[in-house]
């Protein structure tokens, strides 16, 4: 925690928050995952390479009396092109070697030429695929995932030093490419009108922790977390605010989604904890031609959220997950501007999102 308070969590080679292997019961943990290993066409192995893994050793670490080293803060790697610049948005994606993948051919979003995929697949089978029968190139080593992404601050002012105290205290978010902005706060003295306080940034502060700091249980008293998202004006409306929860009880630990706001003024259901089905339904891409519907989603989403399932003799973490509605992945941007048919293989869609750091709650110690 002194020399690395921070993880990656996304990046253009993929995602590391979980793996379906990780969290089966978590609907969304399938996002734009690296399969291989870095370099190689060898499967990854989930077990100790994802963030949300690292958070739940981190707890049976801490309830064998050691220090929980795995209280990560979260950020992104901010596409990792080793350059100045990134290519965080789908629609303006240019990938990261450029040698070897630098044109949609060349990272097999759009089929190879006749000619050039008859000779490689004559001398060099492995470097080209047939999926939908077109021959498609695979250069590159990597099995890129969307246009990622962007690490993010809440810091007093815009100097170096400021920013790296927000760093160092873990007051950071990562989002996957969209300028999504989260709040996120913990605390004992909370109630409704803290949503639209004019003084409520400044209260929460006072009174409770905020994204990467631990909050100790006092009692039995259920601690109220409050949560707060605004969609990126030149991006997709926000579909829904999560809360992922894990915890340790008996030497094991668990975790569990809890959707907590809902686009379209809509309620949670209290007994599976998940927003209606209508607004993922509402939230339609037009494959045509990518457009979307600008006024199905949020623009902002605000709550306060009590955990139903809490106890205080549990040590937990608990951190946000935002989800904007679907958009174009940048391999149908490119597939519709070559005037093609995007692969089947590929996804269509991708839901952009963003991440906080947890609040640790730590169990009563008496």
């Amino acid at each position: 925690m002194r020399n690395e308070p921070l993880v990656e969590v996304t990046q253009v080679k993929g995602t590391s928050e979980t793996h379906p292997l990780l969290s089966d019961t978590d609907e969304w943990a399938g996002f734009e995952i690296m399969p291989f290993r870095v370099g190689t066409r060898k499967p990854s192995r989930p077990e100790g390479s994802y963030v949300r893994n690292a958070y739940r050793r981190g707890l049976e670490i801490a309830a064998e009396d050691v220090a929980n080293p795995f209280k990560f803060g979260l950020v992104d790697a901010t596409t990792d092109t080793h350059v100045g610049g990134g290519s965080e948005r789908e629609d303006e994606y240019w990938s990261k070697a450029g040698l070897t993948d630098g044109e949609p051919q060349r990272r097999g979003s759009i089929p190879a030429g006749r000619m050039l995929g008859l000779a490689l697949g004559a001398v060099a089978p492995a470097l080209t695929s047939e999926v939908d029968d077109q021959t498609y190139l695979q250069f590159s080593a990597f099995e890129f995932g969307g246009a990622s992404g962007m690490a993010a601050v809440w810091a007093e002012e815009n100097t170096r030093e400021s920013i790296y105290a927000a760093f160092r205290r873990k007051e950071t978010f990562a989002t996957s490419g969209p300028r999504i902005k989260v709040r996120f706060f913990a605390g004992y003295h909370f109630d409704e009108s803290l949503l639209d306080a004019p003084n409520g940034l400044t209260h929460a502060y006072a009174e409770g922790v905020t994204k990467g700091a631990d909050l100790q249980a006092e009692g039995d008293r259920a601690p109220s977390f409050w949560v707060w998202a605004m969609a990126d004006p030149e991006s997709a409306p926000l579909q829904r605010v999560q809360v992922i929860k894990g915890w340790e009880e008996g030497g094991e630990t668990n975790e569990k989604v809890f959707d907590v706001a809902c686009s379209g003024g809509l309620d949670v259901d209290p007994w599976t904890h998940r927003c209606p089905d209508e607004i993922a339904d509402a939230a339609k891409v037009n494959l045509d031609d990518c457009s979307i519907d600008p006024d199905a989603g949020a623009r902002e989403l605000k709550t306060l959220w009590r955990d139903p399932e809490f106890q205080a003799d549990q040590e937990a973490f608990y951190y946000l997950r935002v989800l904007e509605n679907p958009t174009c992945r940048w391999s149908t941007w490119e597939a519709l501007r070559a005037g093609v048919a995007p692969r089947s293989d590929f996804p269509r869609t991708i839901l952009e999102r963003v991440w906080s750091p947890p609040i640790w709650v730590r169990a009563d110690p008496s």
